[in-house]
């Protein structure tokens, strides 16, 4: 599809796996692509670097990288010392809401996503939750991402203006990793610059054991590829 300047969208970039499919989904689709990576002190830092990479990858229009201290809150084993869960199964990761569940993330992340956009005129907003993640994270459901899209076309001068209607883009919702990673593939996405672990090596390298590796490893394994990047340990 051939690119409209005038077609903008914000697309929310972590680095990781799956906010990389999504900005390449979107740039498949033909949008003027603003990538934004909130730095908000995780301790999975790493993926800002990742996503400085795959934003100059992709060669999107704009990316901004925005410093955001959630450290200050807490609440999470990603902004604070508390241990990242290893070695859990995908059942055990199903049965609650994580320790790694950053209190109210996604909602933050989408209101500076819907600032940007409003103030770019772009009516389209990119986010890459997933049917996996929303099996444990709140924030990454389906009822959520709808109660967002309509607090938008409410909350905006766009919106009451009736100037566009805002919507939140998840082409992600329903599949699984290993169904992400085939479409990554086939938009010819660049795995080894994406970083998932939420509990790096000092190095950089991926721990292999956490959550957000063993999702990985696992749906490179269903999908029947190999996955790129190298790990301290494999687990389970």
């Amino acid at each position: 599809m051939a690119l409209d300047s005038t077609k903008k969208a914000v697309v929310l970039l972590s680095g990781g796996l799956d906010s990389s499919t999504t900005l390449a989904v979107a740039l498949k689709e033909g949008y003027e692509c603003h990538a934004l990576t909130i730095n908000y002190q995780q301790r999975h830092h790493a993926e800002i670097e990742a996503a400085k990479r795959v934003a100059s990858q992709l060669r999107v229009f704009d990316h901004k990288v925005i410093d955001l201290d959630l450290r200050a809150f807490g609440g999470s084993a990603l902004t604070s010392e508390e241990a990242v869960p290893k070695n859990r199964s995908q059942a055990s990761m199903a049965c609650e809401i994580p320790v790694t569940y950053v209190p109210a993330r996604n909602t933050v992340f989408l209101s500076i996503a819907l600032a940007w956009a409003e103030s770019l005129n772009a009516f389209d907003i990119f986010l890459g939750v997933n049917a996996v993640d929303y099996s444990g994270y709140p924030d990454c459901r389906p009822d959520f991402i709808r109660s967002f899209e309509s607090l938008a076309n409410l909350a905006t001068k766009a919106g009451v203006e009736k100037t566009g209607k805002f919507k939140i883009h998840v082409p992600l919702i329903v599949l699984s990793k290993k169904e992400i990673i085939k479409l990554g593939h086939e938009l010819n996405l660049d795995f080894s610059l994406t970083h998932t672990c939420y509990d790096p090596k000092k190095n950089g390298k991926s721990c292999g054991l956490c959550d957000a590796c063993i999702l990985r490893l696992e749906g490179f394994k269903e999908a029947g590829l190999t996955d790129p990047i190298s790990y301290d340990r494999v687990g389970l």
